[in-house]
C-alpha cells in the first residue's frame, strides 16, 4: 500500500460523515496558523506522511518547515508551521500527529539502540512486529534513527524459525527443500534459519546452504562459542531477551546483526502537539 493511500484510509477512519466539532464552531472564511511544537527531546520523524496528510485534506494549507525527518529535537523546538483554513487545519490535526508522534517515538528508540552499539561491527536490525498497515512508516522511522531494516516482509528473504524447522522435519530438511523451492521458482532470496543451541549450530555448519544463522536466546558466552564454530562462514545474527540494558554485550561478542523487535513493537509515541498561533 502506498503512502497516499495509508493516508486516505486513515482520513476516512477518522473524518467518516465529517469534522462536526470544526464544522459546528469554526466559521469556514477563519483563516489561521499553527505550530508544531516539540514537547520532548527525540529524533523527528514523519513530516513527509504530515504533508500528505495537509495536502488531502485541504491543498490551501500551506506548511513552512524548519526541521527535516532525521534531526534531533528538544523540547521547545518548532518543527514546522501551518497557516490555512482554520477548520482544515483541526481536521487534519489529530490524524497528523498519530502519524507524527508514533513515527518520532520509533526512531527515537532506533537511535538509542544504535547508540548503545556505536564503536562495534553490529548492526541494528529491525523485525516485522509492526502495526498492521503501517510497516512501510515505522521501517522508516528506523532508518532514521541509525538501525537498519531486516526484510519487510514474508517475500524478500527466506527466514526458516523454529517452527518451520519442526513442521520440515528438520534443519536439514528445511534447507534442502528451501533450497528446492527457490530453484524450481527461480527465485534469488537469501537464506537465514534460526538455531536454539549449539548442537543446532553444528548442523547448519555442517549442512550448509544458508547465508545466515540467527542464533536465537542465546546468552552472550554463547554467542561467542557459537561464532568460534561459525568461523565467519556465514553472518550471523542475535535474537531474544536483548535490551538497551544489555545490548553492549551481546554486541561485543561479536556478532553481525542483532534484531530487536522493540523498535516497532514497545515504543513509547514522542510528545508533540500541534497549536494555534496569536
Amino acid at each position: 500500500m502506498s503512502i497516499e493511500e495509508i493516508v486516505k484510509q486513515t482520513l476516512l477512519e477518522d473524518i467518516g460523515s465529517g469534522d462536526h466539532s470544526s464544522l459546528a464552531c469554526i466559521d469556514p472564511s477563519i483563516i489561521g496558523k499553527m505550530k508544531l511544537l516539540v514537547k520532548e527531546d527525540g529524533i523527528l520523524a514523519g513530516v513527509e506522511v504530515a504533508n500528505e496528510v495537509i495536502r488531502q485534506v485541504n491543498p490551501a494549507i500551506k506548511m513552512t518547515q524548519i526541521m527535516n525527518d532525521g534531526d534531533s529535537i528538544k523540547v521547545g523546538d518548532i518543527v514546522f508551521e501551518l497557516e490555512g483554513p482554520a477548520q482544515s487545519m483541526l481536521t487534519a490535526e489529530r490524524s497528523l500527529l498519530n502519524f507524527m508522534q508514533r513515527m518520532s517515538g520509533i526512531a527515537t528508540c532506533s537511535k538509542k539502540y544504535a547508540d548503545a552499539v556505536a564503536g562495534t561491527k553490529t548492526k541494528i536490525l529491525d523485525t516485522r512486529k509492526t502495526t498492521p498497515g503501517l510497516r512501510i512508516f515505522e521501517k522508516y522511522a528506523v532508518h532514521l534513527g541509525g538501525s537498519e531494516n531486516h526484510r519487510f516482509g514474508l517475500y524478500d528473504m527466506i527466514m526458516l524459525k523454529d517452527n518451520h524447522i519442526d513442521f520440515a522435519g528438520g534443519i536439514e530438511k528445511a534447507i534442502d527443500t528451501t533450497r528446492s523451492y527457490l530453484k524450481n521458482n527461480q527465485l534469488d532470496l537469501k537464506i537465514e534459519i534460526e538455531t536454539r543451541n549449539l548442537d543446532e549450530v553444528k548442523r547448519v555448519i555442517a549442512h550448509g546452504g544458508v547465508d545466515r544463522i540467527m542464533l536465537d536466546n542465546f546468552s552472550p558466552d554463547k554467542i561467542k562459542e557459537a561464532l568460534t564454530l561459525i568461523n565467519g562462514q556465514f553472518e550471523t545474527e542475535a535474537s531474544g531477551g536483548i535490551t538497551l540494558e544489555n545490548i553492549r554485550g551481546y554486541a561485543e561478542s561479536g556478532v553481525d546483526f542483532i534484531s530487536i523487535g522493540a523498535l516497532t513493537h514497545h515504543i513509547k509515541s514522542l510528545d508533540l502537539s500541534l497549536k494555534f498561533v496569536q
